[in-house]
């Protein structure tokens, strides 16, 4: 009897995920499987696929276009690597008890509930040369107003602005959850020993916000990865182009150019980057962890 009730709680947790586990097939991994395929075939999204094996990625790879996008992500990936740390500081800011702070991190978490087409309409409006605060705020120290969206060397940073907006609210509330659920007695053991401030803060609390940081860090890469919403919005890639993203051009060739195929090639790309970038924190987060 002890022996089948043994078993049956073995396979429990096994039944209970089952039907996730289906779930997560049938809507992201089959379709992963499906785009990786279908980028080795010629196809306008309509009629008969051409199968073309390996021409995608061999045209992809001299498409200034595609490089161009490429760059782009990168600028992404480096400027959005800002959002940690700064929500990690507006964390450590409204982790205070005194009135109105309710109401102080409401206003601050805002920006992360709106629309990113809302976001990217409103700096749109921000940049704009004729009326926006952005140029207001120049022309009061005397310096000349900047079409920031009409500028092939400024575009893709101020757009990356307009991302940083939403991504450094959505931090600090991680890191405000993390501050949340510190031990209250290590906090007293290091106070005990004479710790504070900036000695408190790396080897106490830090460490405790590892699972933060982690979330926080894999969040904010795929959030620069998949940047599409405010591209669309702002510029739609443009002008000329320059400001384009991997996601956006994947969408540009796919649906205006009739170009599938090409898409997923595009898609598939920016999958094995994000893998990638990915893996490479787990495995560092998990040697610290060993360590």
């Amino acid at each position: 009897m002890q022996k089948m009730q043994s078993k049956q709680q073995q396979w429990m947790p096994f039944l209970f995920l089952t039907p996730a586990v289906i779930l997560f097939s049938v809507y992201v991994i089959f379709p992963i499987i499906q785009s990786i395929w279908l980028s080795f075939f010629e196809w306008d999204g309509l009629g008969e696929k051409t199968f073309v094996g390996l021409s995608n990625y061999f045209e992809l790879f001299t498409d200034d276009q595609f490089w161009t996008a490429l760059v782009n992500n990168i600028y992404w990936l480096i400027f959005f690597m800002l959002a940690p740390p700064i929500g990690l500081l507006l964390a450590l800011f409204l982790n205070q008890k005194v009135m109105g702070i309710r109401f102080v991190k409401a206003m601050f978490f805002f920006p992360f509930v709106i629309s990113q087409v809302v976001v990217g309409l409103v700096f749109s409006w921000f940049y704009d040369p004729s009326f926006g605060l952005f140029n207001k705020a120049l022309g009061f120290f005397g310096a000349e107003p900047i079409a920031v969206l009409s500028d092939e060397n400024w575009v893709t940073f101020g757009i990356i602005v307009a991302g940083l907006w939403p991504q450094i609210a959505y931090c600090m509330i991680l890191y405000l959850t993390g501050l949340n659920n510190l031990s209250p007695d290590q906090i007293e053991a290091a106070r005990l020993d004479g710790a504070h401030g900036w000695k408190m803060l790396r080897h106490v609390i830090l460490p405790q916000l590892k699972p933060a940081t982690f979330i926080a860090i894999v969040v904010t890469v795929i959030g620069a990865l998949r940047s599409f919403d405010l591209v669309a919005t702002m510029t739609s890639g443009g002008p000329f182009g320059s400001s384009s993203v991997l996601a956006y051009f994947m969408y540009e060739q796919s649906i205006f150019n009739y170009r599938a195929g090409y898409g997923a090639a595009i898609a598939t790309i920016l999958f094995l980057i994000m893998d990638v970038y990915i893996a490479y924190f787990l495995w560092r987060m998990l040697k610290s962890e060993k360590a």
